[in-house]
């Protein structure tokens, strides 16, 4: 099955950009997964195809039409999620990552200029998300973040089926630290305990450095999941 995605957007030649090289843009050549970036003035009524009007009750700036949008939501609604790339969304997940790359696909709509008319989220099916706590020009960079994180987990796509079950935010936590050759660099060396070959202490090693830089860099994750009591990866025991 063909993951598809639709993007509509006042931009269309940014897609596929980054999409369309290394993992996502060799999947996509490959037929894995599709996309379609269509134009939303493409769905404009009037003479010089307006997409947006001033606000409402003033102030800077331009909004979206609804009217317009939901043409565009029309033309391509077939029962995948419909997502709207705005910063008043709820925080993008690698949960919810997961729930949209095990489907069908998604249509991801890119807000622009002040963002959207709210009625489109009462007169569609409409969920807004959010890729971080910062204002973008537009949603098209966010649009490309939540695909490539979708399509890198669809199958065939990485070279092995577990290469994501240990990354961060999988489990509540951010990864451990990765280390490779050269054993000693500048002075600094790779933890003995890597070199060891013993593999329970090993995953007990990565366990409690993923707790502590975790609770270190993100304290909200340990707060919202509870991550330092969660099991240790391999069945590994780690006490704090």
């Amino acid at each position: 099955m063909t993951f598809r995605a639709s993007v509509l957007t006042l931009y269309p030649e940014m897609f596929p950009g980054p999409l369309g090289i290394s993992l996502a843009g060799r999947a996509l050549g490959e037929g894995i997964w599709s996309l379609d970036a269509r134009n939303i003035r493409d769905f404009a009524t009037d003479k010089h195809r307006s997409v947006d009007d001033t606000p409402a009750g003033g102030g800077a700036g331009m909004v979206l039409k609804p009217d317009v949008l939901a043409a565009a939501l029309d033309s391509v609604a077939d029962g995948r999620p419909m997502l709207a790339m705005t910063p008043r969304g709820a925080p993008l997940t690698q949960a919810r990552v997961r729930e949209l790359a095990a489907g069908q696909g998604a249509v991801v709509l890119c807000g622009r200029f002040e963002g959207f008319d709210e009625r489109i989220f009462e007169g569609r099916p409409l969920e807004p998300v959010s890729i971080g706590d910062y204002v973008l020009s537009g949603g098209e960079l966010g649009a490309m973040v939540l695909l490539d994180a979708c399509v890198r987990l669809l199958p065939g796509v990485m070279g092995a089926a577990s290469s994501g079950e240990e990354e961060s935010f999988e489990k509540g936590l951010l990864e451990y630290p990765h280390y490779t050759r050269p054993v000693d660099w500048e002075g600094r060396t790779i933890p003995e305990v890597l070199r060891s070959g013993d593999h329970a202490k090993i995953a007990a090693w990565r366990h409690a450095r993923a707790i502590d830089d975790t609770r270190l860099r993100r304290p909200d994750l340990i707060e919202r999941h509870g991550g330092a009591r969660q099991s240790p990866p391999s069945g590994a025991r780690h006490e704090d």
